[in-house]
């Protein structure tokens, strides 16, 4: 079961009855939320003073970024890089130990995108044999 985000006049309700002489796990029982959900509110409101949850998410902590410039200096000069390659230059010239996939979420996040070589164009259908015969290859009737 995902996480549900309660209003703050709820949070507020739960945490005054407990400031009442409400146990949290009753006033979560009376409110219909779950104990932990009370006993962190009545947490949060210690703290904090309010019951407004706390952001989410925040700052990046991927050990990519202090590389950013770097790394998007190199596929700006070299776009037809793979991944790996980038990670294999990444290893040699910054020391810096990754993998494809870390690389990936990167790029993503800075807004570059690796698209398929265009010389290569699409893979064919599997076939078995010979060539199956198109429009322009087929005989024509006399």
């Amino acid at each position: 079961m995902g996480r549900r985000t309660y209003s703050d006049d709820l949070r507020a309700r739960v945490v005054a009855a407990v400031a009442e002489g409400c146990s949290r796990r009753a006033a979560g029982k009376r409110f219909a939320v779950s104990a932990s959900s009370s006993i962190r509110w009545v947490d949060l409101h210690e703290e904090t003073g309010s019951v407004s949850p706390r952001p989410r998410g925040g700052k990046s902590r991927s050990p990519l970024e202090p590389h950013a410039w770097w790394l998007l200096e190199l596929v700006a000069g070299e776009p037809d890089l793979t991944l790996a390659e980038v990670v294999q230059r990444l290893l040699q010239d910054r020391g810096v130990r990754t993998s494809d996939s870390s690389l990936d979420r990167f790029f993503k996040r800075h807004g570059i995108s690796f698209k398929k070589n265009s010389a290569r164009r699409r893979a064919g259908a599997s076939r078995r044999g010979r060539r199956t015969a198109t429009l322009e290859s087929r005989p024509t009737k006399p």
